[in-house]
């Protein structure tokens, strides 16, 4: 039986010493070399991820300019500090009304 093995083809070229040297080359550096295929995999989808959040927070930065902007003007200030912060002009009162769908019902 190992005669017929030995006659094939495929084995006589998979025995042959510099073939399964470079086999044993090939599969170490995909699998367990500190700079494998998987390590590369894993750190482009990585370095993909990282550049997803770059365009993100580009975005976020140019909305921020975009409301620095507008916040230039007096007016504009005017009305988020009285919404955000409360604040109010002097001798004036402030009420707060919500709205039913606003107020969280306590479970008894």
């Amino acid at each position: 039986m190992f005669k017929k093995l030995k006659n094939k083809k495929w084995f006589r070229v998979l025995s042959n010493k510099y073939v399964l040297i470079l086999l044993i080359f090939v599969v170490w550096m995909l699998f367990f070399d500190t700079n494998s295929w998987l390590v590369h995999r894993e750190l482009d989808k990585e370095l993909n991820d990282l550049e997803n959040n770059i365009e993100y927070f580009k975005n976020e930065i140019s909305n921020d300019k975009r409301f620095l902007r507008q916040l230039d003007d007096s007016t504009e200030m005017e009305k988020f500090a009285r919404e955000q912060y409360y604040l109010k002009k002097e001798n004036e009162d402030i009420y707060i009304i919500e709205n039913l769908d606003s107020i969280k019902k306590k479970d008894r």
